[in-house]
C-alpha cells in the first residue's frame, strides 16, 4: 500500500489532492502503513492497490462537478476497482447501485442491463469518493476505522473552498452528515435516503437527484453529465 501512495503522490492529475493536509502531514502514511501491516498478517486488499487512488486521480480537484459519496468498497474481490458505487464484478448488480442506476433511467439516462462501471461519469468530473478507500476481501467495513474518513471531510471542504460550483449528491446519513462542510451559497446540496433497500424510508427512488443536479450546472453555464451507462 506504501507503495501505490508514492505511485500516486508521483500522478500530475493527484497535485490538487496531495495538497491536502490529509496527504502532507503523515495522515496518508500512517494509514498506508496499517493497511500494510495487514497485509503482512495474510488479509486480502480490496480493491488492488494500485486502484485505490482510482476516484482521485479518474477526477483531479480542478474537474470536480459532482460529488457522490459512498462508505467503503465492496468486500467481494473483483467487484471494487476503486470508485464508490461502481462495480466491475460478473455477478448481479449490487441492490444500491440497481437503485442508482434505475433512478438514473427515470431521469431519463440510457442504462444498459448488468453494466455497472461508472467510470464514464468520473472522467466527466463526478467524484465517486468512499469515506473508506480500501476494505478487506470478505470483510465490509474493515478499515473504516483506519484514518480514511479525514481524507473524505478534507476533500469535501476543499471542493467547497476551491471549485466556484458543485453538486454534491448526499444519500444516508453519514454522507449527509458532511453537507456542514459545504458553502451552500455556492454549491448545491442534494440529500435523501441511502439507496440501499436497507433504508427503510424508501425515499431514494423518485428524488430527482440527476435531473436536478444537470439543471442546476447547465444553469450555472457547466453543461449537465451524461447519466448513462
Amino acid at each position: 500500500m506504501s507503495r501505490a501512495l508514492a505511485e500516486f503522490r508521483g500522478c500530475p492529475d493527484a497535485a490538487g489532492w496531495t495538497a491536502l493536509p490529509f496527504f502532507r502531514d503523515g495522515g496518508a502514511e500512517r494509514v498506508a502503513a496499517a493497511i500494510d501491516a495487514r497485509l503482512a498478517d495474510g488479509a486480502a486488499l480490496v480493491p488492488p492497490p494500485d486502484q485505490v487512488f482510482a476516484a482521485l486521480t479518474l477526477t483531479p480537484l480542478e474537474r470536480v462537478r459532482v460529488v457522490i459519496l459512498g462508505q467503503d468498497p465492496y468486500p467481494s474481490p473483483g467487484d471494487a476497482h476503486g470508485l464508490a458505487f461502481s462495480y466491475v464484478g460478473t455477478r448481479r448488480l449490487p441492490p444500491s447501485l440497481k437503485t442508482i442506476l434505475a433512478e438514473c433511467a427515470r431521469n431519463g439516462a440510457a442504462v444498459t442491463p448488468g453494466r455497472g462501471d461508472l467510470s464514464g461519469w468520473a472522467r466527466q468530473g463526478v467524484l465517486l469518493l468512499n469515506t473508506a478507500l480500501t476494505a478487506e476481501a470478505g470483510k465490509a467495513g474493515a478499515h473504516l476505522r483506519l484514518g480514511w474518513s479525514r481524507l473524505a471531510d478534507e476533500a469535501v471542504a476543499a471542493i467547497s473552498a476551491e471549485r466556484p460550483h458543485a453538486v454534491f449528491l448526499l444519500w444516508g446519513e453519514k454522507a449527509r452528515a458532511r453537507a456542514a462542510l459545504v458553502d451552500r451559497a455556492r454549491h448545491l446540496v442534494l440529500e435523501t435516503g441511502h439507496p440501499s433497500p436497507l433504508n427503510r424510508h424508501r425515499d431514494f427512488t423518485g428524488c430527482g437527484h440527476f435531473a436536478k443536479a444537470n439543471a442546476w450546472l447547465e444553469g450555472h453555464g457547466l453543461g449537465g453529465v451524461d447519466w448513462s451507462v
